[in-house]
């Protein structure tokens, strides 16, 4: 396939670059130095500058204020906002935006996109299951009742949800002759919703999201099948995006850092035993960005393999997950002291990689689909 990316793609990417430029990793609190969230919303100020810029309504088409673009475009975004850490729901409302979209009743969509895409109403997505090791779309049941849905359930780690307007949940459809899953537009303020509060490896504020009995109208739940399916591997997808420009930016963090600092004499970069560990991680680097674009490639174009694109998106996540651990682990090690620093902006980089390493699954979980996917489809 041709990974070249079009014009359009590569303005995303430029524009995102733009509003990123002026934004500072280091201006937030390292987590260990705080005993609770190192913040308690998102950067109002960044989302406003993404709204005006177009890039919260990438993916919406242009009825809807949108330019019409696809994940590939996402990606590119943020992959940028991911060398800054920007600290806005970018992923998560884009994402839940676009299924809104695609799987959606347009009658009920269309209010709701125009306003996603100028900013003006906050989208997350609850995926992380009751314990962050189990499906997310086993966590919450639903049951129809006339014209709502009543769900009951637990869903753990729900980033962003103390800012967010709506919370897009899976919830499992029992009764029938095979589990189906809907998913809901829950209003966080919505009766018989319950949030307690979280903090992430990274410092960041999330939060167990409790549904008892909480009724939400038939109108704001999608029930067409894939829904689900599809917003997963987006969100996965666009994980990985997040972890190679988080990668990519520690990376060159380490190469300015090596070339500078002299031992014996000499910058410790034109040593062996460090050129040879920043050439590994480079190379971690070029094989995160190859199963990334093959994989939203594949979501985006729907193109038919050996492998269910499903299958993409596993081998991405497994990149992305040991990938980025070894790109912050060999920073840590070259910078010597300075690593250990948590003044040092490396620090926070390297606690907003474990997070996205165990975000929506560690490697471990994506081989193990990956190995279930290879046996229902052999190769030979």
């Amino acid at each position: 396939m041709d990974f070249t990316f079009t014009e359009e793609q590569l303005a995303a990417a430029e524009a995102a670059r733009g509003v990123f430029a002026g934004v500072a990793p280091d201006s937030v609190p390292s987590p260990a130095l705080t005993t609770g969230a190192v913040a308690e919303g998102f950067d109002r100020e960044l989302w406003s500058r993404l709204a005006d810029a177009d890039l919260l309504s990438l993916l919406l088409d242009e009825a809807h204020g949108g330019a019409g673009l696809n994940a590939i475009a996402l990606c590119l975004v943020l992959r940028e906002s991911a060398g800054v850490l920007a600290r806005v729901p970018l992923l998560e409302h884009s994402a839940a935006a676009a299924t809104v979209q695609a799987y959606g009743e347009p009658k009920s969509a269309a209010g709701l996109l125009a306003r996603a895409g100028r900013g003006q109403l906050v989208l997350t997505v609850a995926a992380n299951g009751r314990t962050g090791h189990d499906p997310a779309e086993q966590a919450v049941t639903a049951q129809r009742e006339a014209a709502a849905w009543v769900l009951d359930g637990v869903q753990t780690a729900v980033p962003w949800v103390y800012d967010a307007d709506l919370v897009v949940v899976p919830a499992r459809v029992e009764g029938s002759v095979a589990d189906r899953t809907v998913l809901a537009l829950v209003p966080r303020e919505q009766d018989g919703v319950t949030l307690t509060e979280q903090v992430s490896t990274n410092g960041e504020r999330l939060a167990e999201l409790r549904l008892a009995s909480t009724r939400i109208d038939a109108a704001d739940v999608i029930e067409s099948d894939g829904a689900w399916e599809w917003l997963h591997a987006l969100l996965v997808t666009g994980t990985c995006a997040l972890a190679l420009g988080l990668g990519e930016h520690v990376l060159n963090m380490t190469s300015e850092y090596t070339g500078k600092r002299e031992q014996f004499g000499y910058p410790i970069a034109t040593f062996q035993a460090v050129a040879v560990q920043a050439a590994d991680r480079y190379i971690d680097l070029r094989a995160m960005e190859a199963t990334l674009w093959q994989a939203a490639w594949r979501i985006t174009s729907g193109a038919s393999g050996v492998l269910p694109a499903t299958g993409d998106v596993a081998v991405a996540k497994i990149w992305a997950a040991e990938g980025v651990r070894r790109v912050v682990q060999t920073a840590q090690h070259l910078h010597g002291g300075f690593g250990a620093d948590t003044s040092y902006p490396l620090h926070r980089y390297h606690a907003w990689a474990k997070h996205l390493e165990l975000a929506l699954g560690p490697a471990a979980a994506y081989e193990e689909r990956l190995g279930d996917l290879l046996a229902a489809h052999p190769l030979g």
